[in-house]
């Protein structure tokens, strides 16, 4: 069986390759597809097979997933572009018969007024509508996402936030990884929708106390306005847009959108998930 990666050379992809070899699958049967093929020299010289795969090209996606079996489809990063790419990839594994396709998705993504749920919820419609056997993966926030708030912890001792008294039930990025590979190995999954997040649903003041633990310091919680917070994000650098994005993501997790959490990540892996001041704590070594 021909298990493909896409997107391999990204922190998810490279994860989930490490996650199949280290489950024992045989390198030779992984096709691990990036834009630049060399940049897993490391994984070619296990065995693995790496291949040009780039969303924005259509050739490279068809021949990157001829006669693969099962395809896992790691949602792209070109915010504006996302649902045309994956459903070139969709599209390309209807027509070379793949037995199923894994896709990458967000928390509640066909429900959810979640700011990055549009291009997910478009990607799950499409998916459903050719038929391609299929699993998904509704992944939740990665601790990752907090590596710059904690390094600015570290320089200032202070955590910023507009997200009030939300709650993030995060995981370690290689949670999720474990995750999708154990989905690409073993049977089951076809149809599933699965809501992957952290055992645990934290609030901010707790994030702020778990990084004091990981940073030996004091790291003070400082709760702005959304208004406060867009001019303070302007104030250290970020243009409007991504400025206007972060504090509309922190507005989300205020509302609770985020918090859902019911085990399902911790069950797929067989553990527990990495708990916040372990995710923190690789963050910071």
């Amino acid at each position: 069986m021909t298990l493909l990666v896409t997107a391999a050379s990204g922190h998810l992809g490279r994860l989930v390759l490490d996650s199949l070899l280290d489950r024992g699958v045989d390198p030779a049967t992984i096709r691990a597809g990036a834009r630049r093929p060399e940049s897993l020299a490391a994984y070619s010289e296990r065995g693995v097979q790496a291949v040009p795969l780039d969303y924005a090209v259509p050739a490279s996606v068809t021949a990157a997933v001829e006669g693969a079996d099962r395809v896992l489809l790691i949602s792209g990063s070109e915010v504006g572009q996302r649902i045309e790419q994956h459903a070139g990839v969709i599209d390309a594994a209807g027509a070379a018969g793949v037995q199923q396709l894994v896709y990458t998705s967000a928390p509640q993504a066909t429900t959810s007024p979640l700011v990055i749920a549009p291009e997910h919820k478009a990607t799950e419609e499409h998916l459903a509508a050719p038929g391609v056997p299929a699993t998904v993966l509704r992944n939740n926030w990665y601790t990752e996402n907090y590596a710059d708030d904690l390094e600015v912890a570290r320089e200032h001792g202070v955590l910023v936030t507009s997200a009030g008294d939300g709650r993030v039930p995060s995981a370690s990025r290689a949670d999720f990884a474990e995750a999708a590979a154990v989905v690409l190995t073993t049977d089951g999954h076809i149809g599933q929708v699965y809501e992957l997040a952290g055992d645990v649903a934290w609030d901010f003041a707790t994030l702020a106390q778990a990084m004091s633990e990981v940073l030996g310091r004091e790291v003070a919680l400082q709760q702005l306005t959304p208004e406060e917070r867009l001019a303070q994000l302007q104030s250290v650098g970020l243009d409007a847009g991504t400025a206007g994005f972060v504090v509309a993501l922190e507005g989300n997790i205020r509302d609770g959108i985020l918090e859902h959490t019911d085990g399902s990540l911790s069950r797929l892996i067989g553990r527990p998930t990495t708990p916040l001041v372990d995710g923190l704590r690789a963050l910071a070594s």
